[in-house]
Parts: structure tokens; C-alpha cells; sequence
């Protein structure tokens, strides 16, 4: 079923209605109705009764998004909020990692008795704790020292920094934003692949699939790099999508 953004948009936000000075527009986004004048919504091409919400030259006439660029709209806000949980997720991490690092023995101490009274019961259905390669890992990470671990919090807070910066300029559809993520998330595009060599699971390739799709996707859709006819393609093709604009072209038509 095919999503009708602009009336989706105008349940939730409302409608936007204009009133431009030029005669020839005005007579066009104005009709009058057995209850009153109804003016013509930018956004939906609806008519709604009432008072138009602002009025003015045609050129001062509120910018609104419509259809396709409301699509894309929706989309970013999708990866901003991925953003937003991942950085969250990280930030979690780093104060984790930053923790462990300020109490490492007694964490280790704390992983040996624990282990000494699970082995038993692994050893019961022939499973070696000893030999077992999350536990070797995690006995690996007490042999680091202060300084690394600390160095890893602050990379991986610098990390989440980058995420939550990405989400929030996404979720207002930043220019700057939808370069910095397809950069970054570009840049560690081969840090996952590497790690699926290193071990296949769901949630990697799913990850994966996602990055990869958001990079081509905002670079195309949002013609960054000049991709597209670049910035200048997008602003008039975003111009063009307003109901206004339109009205004004078809009025110099006639």
C-alpha cells in the first residue's frame, strides 16, 4: 500500500495554509464555501476552512516539505534514532570498560570464584571452562593494563560522541550531518567486514547491511559529493515540491 506522506504529515502537524499578495495566486490556494473561505493546505493540496495561517509576498511563503522529500525525512529520523541507541549503548560501554579498569582485581578475583564453582557443573556435561574461548577472552582482558583500558573508554566515548552527533543532526536533516555519516560510517565499513571474518553472526551482517544501505542511500537521495547535479539538484528540486511554487508556474502559464 502506497504511503500518502503528505496527508500523513498533515494529521499529525496539521495543515499549512498561505495567503500570497499576487491576485493571480491568491484566487488559486482561495476558495469560499457555504461555512466560510477555505484556503488551499501547501503540503496536501487540501482545502481547509479557516483563516490562512500566514499571508505575504509569494517568495516569503513557508518552505514545506511534500511527498518524496517527507519520505526521505522519515528515513533520516530512522537512522537518528539507531544513531542515538548505538551512541547510548557505547556511552554504556565506555563507563563499563572505564570501571572494570578502576577495579580489575577485584573483578578477577571475583570471575575465579565464580569459575571454581561452575566448573564442576560445566565439567558434568563434558564441557572444559579451562579451555573455553569466551572465558579465555574474558581472562585476557585482565592482563591489560590501566592506561590501555582507559585509552579504550575515551575512544569508544569519542566514538559515541560522533553517534549521537550524527543522530541529532539527522533528526533535523542537517546537510553537514548527512556528510559526516556517510563519512564515518563509511570509515568503519572495513572494520566490519573484517569482523565477519573473524566471526558470522545475525546481528553483524545485519549491521552490516544497514551501514552499507544508509551510506548509498543519503549520499544518493541527498546528492552529497556532487553526486546527482549535487547541492544546487537538490535545492530545486526541494523548491519545486512546494504547492506554491507549482501554483506560481502553472499562474504564469495562463
Amino acid at each position: 500500500m502506497k504511503i500518502d506522506w503528505d496527508r500523513r504529515t498533515c494529521a499529525r502537524k496539521g495543515h499549512v495554509t498561505y495567503a500570497p499578495d499576487d491576485p493571480r495566486l491568491r484566487v488559486r490556494l482561495r476558495a469560499d464555501t457555504a461555512v466560510g473561505e477555505a484556503w488551499r493546505c501547501l503540503r496536501c493540496g487540501d482545502f481547509v476552512l479557516g483563516a490562512p495561517r500566514g499571508s505575504g509576498p509569494a517568495a516569503d511563503a513557508p518552505l514545506t516539505p511534500r511527498g518524496k522529500v517527507l519520505r526521505d525525512l522519515f528515513i533520516l529520523r530512522f537512522l537518528a534514532i539507531e544513531r542515538a541507541l548505538r551512541g547510548v549503548f557505547i556511552v554504556l560501554v565506555a563507563v563499563a570498560v572505564w570501571k572494570f579498569s578502576n577495579s580489575q582485581d577485584a573483578v578477577r578475583r571475583l570471575f575465579d570464584e565464580y569459575l571454581n564453582v561452575f566448573r564442576p557443573v560445566f565439567q558434568h556435561f563434558h564441557y572444559d571452562l579451562d579451555h573455553s574461548p569466551v572465558v579465555g577472552t574474558v581472562q585476557k582482558t585482565f592482563g591489560y593494563r590501566h592506561s590501555t583500558l582507559l585509552l579504550v573508554a575515551s575512544l569508544l566515548l569519542a566514538y559515541a560522541l560522533i553517534e549521537l552527533v550524527e543522530a541529532v543532526g539527522l533528526w533535523y536533516a542537517k546537510r553537514w550531518a548527512e556528510y559526516l555519516t556517510v563519512v564515518a560510517t563509511a570509515a568503519f565499513l572495513p572494520l566490519e567486514v573484517y569482523e565477519l571474518t573473524e566471526h558470522v553472526s545475525a546481528v553483524k551482517i545485519a549491521t552490516l547491511v544497514l551501514n552499507v544501505l544508509a551510506v548509498v542511500y543519503i549520499a544518493l537521495a541527498k546528492r552529497l559529493f556532487g553526486l546527482r547535479g549535487g547541492r544546487r539538484a537538490f535545492e530545486e528540486e526541494r523548491r519545486g515540491a512546494s504547492l506554491l511554487e507549482v501554483e506560481e508556474s502553472a499562474g504564469a502559464l495562463v
